[in-house]
């Protein structure tokens, strides 16, 4: 029933790129990244838009840059690089998924916002941010599964879990109430979004990877049927 809890890894399916540092994906696997990316995009918006908190990397750079006398974008630029780091002992590869990564999803965003409706009452509120966050994984599940580079969380994530050896959702859960723990601590505000973002973004991610690893499968099943009836 939970088998999806047991993911410890980004599968490979038909249309995943062999390596990520492809400057030439087929056109199946640059539309499926980029349909993740969306979704990403939109699952973040809707997260913003329910109002309950924002996510734990954002309390993290507020606590940076409490403490550090920065300015929001500028910590968060400087906690973005310091991620981008961790992926040399991590061996991670970037590809044209790592640079798309931030143009789709911040378009996305820019575009969506202004139409999505406000959340006023808690309960709207709580029900966009489930949606969000369920958004948010099956879209990691697309773009992850495309294997043309991850964004720099995801990367640390896929990293971490090579190493442990744990569940993906183990791994991203960890790493979102290990980043909002520190960022609560140097000053950030936390909020109930905040809390239901680090607690179940991990098991969303594992959904969305098991569940495209499974629309793959069937796809396939049902290409080789069609070519043995014929």
């Amino acid at each position: 029933m939970f088998a999806f809890l047991r993911v410890k890894a980004v599968p490979m399916v038909s249309w995943s790129s062999a390596h990520p540092l492809n400057f030439f994906p087929a056109p199946l696997t640059l539309l499926l990244l980029s349909l993740g990316l969306v979704l990403f995009g939109l699952g973040e918006a809707l997260l913003i838009n329910a109002g309950l908190g924002v996510s734990p990397w954002v309390v993290f750079s507020q606590g940076v840059a409490k403490v550090s006398g920065l300015s929001i974008g500028v910590s968060t630029f400087v906690i973005g690089f310091g991620v981008l780091l961790l992926w040399i002992p991590l061996k991670q590869m970037p590809g044209i998924g790592t640079l798309l990564n931030i143009v789709i999803i911040s378009a996305v965003l820019e575009l969506s916002l202004p139409y999505l409706p406000a959340m006023t009452g808690y309960v709207g509120g709580i029900l966009q941010t489930l949606i969000g966050i369920l958004v948010v994984g099956l879209g990691s599940g697309f773009y992850l599964v495309a294997n043309l580079g991850a964004g720099p969380r995801d990367g640390v994530m896929k990293g971490l879990q090579r190493v442990t050896n744990l569940p993906i959702a183990v791994v991203r859960m960890s790493i979102e109430l290990t980043v909002v723990v520190i960022g609560w601590s140097l000053g950030g505000v936390v909020g109930l979004g905040t809390l239901l973002f680090a607690l179940l973004i991990g098991p969303s991610v594992s959904i969305g990877l098991f569940a495209v690893d499974r629309l793959a499968e069937r796809h396939v099943v049902a290409l080789e049927e069609e070519i043995v009836g014929e």
